[in-house]
This record gives C-alpha cells, structure tokens and sequence, in this order.
C-alpha cells in the first residue's frame, strides 16, 4: 500500500515570466519576420497555461500523471507544474460531522437513541483520494457503523445490570475514548485523522422512555425513602436515649413502642401531621 510523496512544484511567477516571454516572441516574430512557424508558439502558450494552479491554505493538489500518482502539493501558493497532470484537490482543513440520531440496543437490548459528534481532517492524501471511492462518505458511513457497535457494547445505564461498572450514560470520558479508538481504527486505511469524538445525544427510544423515566423515579423516591427512614430511626434513638438519661419520664416496652410508632409517623410521613392532644390520661 503506498503512501503519500509530498512534492514542490515550480514558482509560477517565475513561469509567468516565461509566459510573456513567450508571448512577446511569438507576437514580435509574426510581426518582424511573417514566418508562419512562429505561430507553433501557440501550442507552448497553451501548455504553458494549463500548468498553472494555486493552493489555498489548509489545501493541497494530488498530482496524478497519465493514471500514476506522482506527488501531492501541499505549500500553499501559486505555482507550476506539468500541464499533463491531472490535479485532484483536497482539503486539510478540520471538519465536523454531526451524525444522525441512531436507534440502536444497547448491550441488554433496550433500544436507545444515540448520535456522535466526530471532528476529523485528511492525513493521507494518498489513501484519501485512491484508497476509497469517496472518503466523506466513507468517514459517515463508519463513523455510525462504529457508533452501533459502541451501544451494543454498553449497557445504557446499570438498572437492569447491577454488575455493570461502565455504562453509556456514566461513563462518557471512558465510553467517548472507546469510541475515538474504533472510529480511528476504521478510517486508518482512508488516511483520516480522527481529532475528537465524543457522544453529542444519548436517550432511551420513544417507545420506552416513559417507562424508564417512571422507573428511574421509583429509584430516586425509594432512595429518598431509605435516607429518610435512616434518619428517623437514628432521631428515634437519640430521644428515648436523652428521656432516659434525663429522667424525664420512664418506659415500659409498650409506652416505647407506642412513642417509636408514633415518631416513625411523624417523621417519615410525607404530609404534615395534624397533632391530637390527649386531655386525658395516658394510662
């Protein structure tokens, strides 16, 4: 597999010159001597014409002789070079690509909606142009063939696998490198560089999300209820412990229960709670 030959071409200011020259040869002959002959001069103008191209910033020429490549130029300029080549440009400038919204499984089969943003250039010029028939469309095509193969690697999150360390939605810095690594792999062999990928969308598919959103409130509530109850009951021991120590007033088991339950309630309810004072006694 060939790679790319980096090659300068000639100053084409300097070619200009030798343009008028030419110029003024042939117009100064046809004038001076009326020899016919002069006019082949004309053929060297033209080639001499289509030789010149320019490169822009960022850009460069792959130089490609009668179906052999002969070099890329990548300076920046005007210049010169065989009127025979044929001249394919390509762009060095950093690119986005911004994919599709994919719906793919994840690696426990939910279905998610996923996409990537990805920021590549050309590194090859050889591979870019030769190695591929079109390296855009190359670069899309296996960046979401990448993408696919990333979410079925994954579980979205680890509700469904408790074992599960590394997740879509957890582990992004991890995920987004695994991503970088396979895109890189596969546009390796079109001379792409890839500069970023990362992850730009990443939810549960429509069909499913209001159940996983209800799901993973009930998560959130019965933590929320757990740290609650923790609490109360920590409060709870705190205050028969301090009645004890102070004397205030002693228990038997059936008062105790009575105080716990009734401490449990207030503390763990989730409305306020409407005091009844006992005007009685509490025999």
């Amino acid at each position: 597999m060939k790679n790319e030959i980096k090659i300068n071409a000639s100053n084409g200011y300097v070619m200009l010159l030798v343009l008028l020259g030419v110029i003024v040869a042939m117009v100064a002959g046809l004038i001076i001597t009326k020899n016919p002959l002069f006019a082949i001069l004309a053929l060297a103008i033209i080639l001499i014409i289509k030789g010149f191209f320019t490169v822009n910033p960022n850009g460069s020429k792959v130089m490609v002789l009668f179906g052999a490549y002969k070099g890329t130029v990548r300076d920046n300029g005007f210049f010169w070079a065989n009127p025979f080549y044929t001249r394919q440009r390509i762009s060095l400038r950093a690119r986005n690509f911004d994919s599709e919204r994919l719906k793919v499984n994840d690696k426990i089969g939910n279905p998610i909606m996923i996409n990537v943003i990805l920021v590549w250039k050309v590194r090859d010029t050889y591979k870019a142009a030769f190695d591929v028939d079109n390296y855009v469309e190359f670069v899309r095509v296996q960046t979401d063939a990448a993408v696919r193969k990333l979410a079925g690697s994954y579980p979205y999150d680890n509700f469904d696998d408790a074992e599960a360390e590394l997740t879509l939605r957890s582990g992004m810095d991890e995920v987004n490198k695994a991503l970088e690594d396979e895109i890189t792999e596969r546009l390796a062999m079109a001379g792409i560089e890839v500069i970023e990928a990362r992850i730009g969308y990443l939810a549960y598919a429509p069909e499913i999300a209001s159940s996983m959103l209800k799901r993973q409130q009930a998560v959130a509530i019965v933590a929320a209820r757990k740290k609650i109850v923790e609490g109360a009951v920590g409060m709870v021991e705190d205050a028969l412990e301090k009645l004890a120590t102070d004397n205030i007033i002693e228990f038997d088991d059936d008062k105790k229960a009575s105080m716990v339950s009734n401490l449990m309630v207030v503390l763990c309810g989730d409305k306020e709670v409407t005091p009844v004072i006992n005007a009685g006694t509490l025999n």
